[in-house]
């Protein structure tokens, strides 16, 4: 199991329409997350910065951002366009975090 943390970029005055919208998660997308080996996802957001944290233990070869070659997360990441900085194919702004310390 890897442990991956990121941070993501939240614009301004939408901080509740983003938990509304992961509220709704499409089950479909929940369940190509889990298939792929991602677990243990959390994401966090940071009210002075609007950083988005998110964290997840990844059993697979991939992480949550690293699937964008499917048509579900392609529509997802259309949807969430709006609300957060993305890449030119709608992919959130996605910053690797190196682990400095981990205590089990």
């Amino acid at each position: 199991m890897r442990r991956f943390a990121f941070k993501m970029f939240l614009k301004p005055g939408y901080e509740e329409e983003y938990q509304r919208r992961h509220a709704q998660l499409w089950p479909e997308l929940k369940q190509q997350i889990k298939d792929a080996g991602v677990g243990n996802y959390s994401i966090y957001w940071d009210k002075e910065t609007n950083i988005l944290f998110g964290y997840q233990e990844i059993a697979g070869e991939q992480s949550s951002q690293d699937m964008g070659a499917d048509e579900i997360t392609q529509r997802w990441w259309a949807y969430m366009k709006d609300i957060m900085q993305t890449n030119p194919d709608n992919s959130p702004v996605t910053i690797p975090l190196r682990e400095v310390f981990h205590l089990d």
